[in-house]
């Protein structure tokens, strides 16, 4: 696992990496999320030995990455899909990472398939598109046969059959007891297969916390479709639900369709439809990070 401890990082005056501490498990995939300027690339630079910090340290199964015997065997990092020589084929380019880190030649091929590349090996990198860029950084990543993978937006560039092979990938790593540590802004793509989530923002930690607990926070509502809103609300709130109308629809809160249904259907309320639905993470993790958002959009209304 990976364990990072009141990192702190100032550049100048302004504080990119305040404090900050958490934990990272073996065995599950944890998302690292938080707006833009929030310290995620900083950190994720630190915990690589790329950056110093001013205080604080990260150590990997207890120790600390300069430490370590041979990193690429331990960590397999993707900071910038873009560290790698234009001119290079893609297997020439694996073959000089691997001989760096002392890895066998024979891996090159084994992770080239494993990615994907097999049919682009000796192609020049330069003529690569940010997609394919992204599988051979990930390629270079897999050489030492790591225990963490550490990727920093590896999504970006991937069509939709790459996103959900990287999905795959990571979650089978996860499974054979590996650990990820993945910054994204795909929410929704996260969600699918996070385990875990730390969240941050202006340098701090916000949240790390599992997907689940963040998701049950989400607040849930019925909404209602009825030509007779008005006598609908008024029979909720004798209940003690809150709802409101508006038009023909009626939106519930803290409180389950099943309820709702049995309400209407006692009183003989005609119901067109009946749907249940809950605050998307997305949703959830804006409102966690807005107040420490270094650029904020104004809500735009119709």
């Amino acid at each position: 696992m990976i364990t990072v401890s009141g990192l702190t990082k100032h550049y100048g005056k302004r504080i990119a990496v305040d404090d900050l501490s958490f934990d990272v498990a073996a065995g599950r995939v944890t998302g690292f999320v938080g707006p833009n300027g929030a310290g995620k690339s900083t950190t994720m630079r630190m915990m690589v030995g790329l950056t110093r910090p001013d205080s604080g340290e990260v150590r990997c199964s207890g120790v600390r990455y300069r430490d370590l015997k041979s990193p690429a065997r331990t960590i397999g990092a993707v900071l910038d899909a873009r560290s790698m020589h234009p001119g290079r084929t893609a297997r020439n380019h694996l073959r000089a990472t691997a001989a760096l880190s002392g890895i066998p030649g024979r891996r090159v091929d084994e992770v080239l398939a494993e990615v994907g590349l097999e049919s682009a090996a000796d192609q020049r990198a330069g003529k690569f598109s940010l997609g394919m860029r992204q599988r051979l950084a990930l390629a270079g990543a897999l050489l030492g046969d790591p225990e963490i993978l550490l990727l920093d937006e590896p999504s970006n560039g991937l069509d939709p059959d790459g996103i959900r092979w990287l999905r795959d990938h990571l979650s089978a790593f996860a499974a054979r007891g590996g650990t990820v540590f993945v910054s994204s802004h795909l929410i929704s793509e996260l969600s699918m297969f996070a385990d875990d989530l730390v969240v941050v923002g202006g340098g701090r930690l916000i949240a790390a916390e599992s997907l689940h607990a963040i998701t049950a926070r989400n607040d849930v509502c019925v909404v209602v479709q009825t030509p007779q809103p008005v006598r609908l609300v008024a029979l909720l709130a004798e209940r003690g639900h809150g709802a409101e109308a508006t038009g023909d629809r009626v939106v519930v809160r803290d409180t389950t369709r099943a309820a709702v249904s049995q309400i209407a259907f006692d009183h003989g309320i005609r119901v067109l439809e009946l749907t249940e639905t809950s605050r998307s993470l997305e949703d959830s993790l804006l409102d966690m990070t807005r107040s420490a958002a270094e650029f904020a959009s104004t809500p735009v209304t119709a």
